[in-house]
């Protein structure tokens, strides 16, 4: 998502898969859109924890991070537990949600 290589998310990211940022939801185009134009550009995530619970043909992941990013020309940084839930499909992994959730502690990130 750094690099913006859409082309590479759009197999990884299942057909109806949602994303949850703090400016609002939507779906895997609008996704590819908004990493391919800029609108979000996420430069740098610093990890914390992470964590991967496996039930049955679905993986959730959870990642504590500062995220460094650009929104609307405008570089923030943020404190998020981000939600990955990953299907999986014919022995391949698809993304089915992204979530951001944004943590009320202070920023880590130096």
């Amino acid at each position: 998502m750094a690099e913006k290589k859409t082309h590479q998310l759009q197999d990884l990211f299942h057909e109806k898969s949602v994303f949850v940022h703090m400016g609002g939801s939507w779906g895997k185009e609008r996704e590819l859109e908004v990493i391919r134009s800029g609108s979000i550009w996420y430069k740098k995530a610093e990890v914390y924890s992470a964590s991967v619970n496996i039930i049955g043909n679905t993986a959730i992941l959870l990642n504590d991070i500062d995220l460094v990013a650009v929104v609307g020309g405008n570089e923030v940084v943020n404190p998020f537990m981000v939600t990955e839930v990953y299907v999986s499909e014919k022995g391949k992994w698809k993304m089915g949600s992204l979530t951001f959730s944004r943590l009320t502690r202070l920023v880590k990130l130096k």
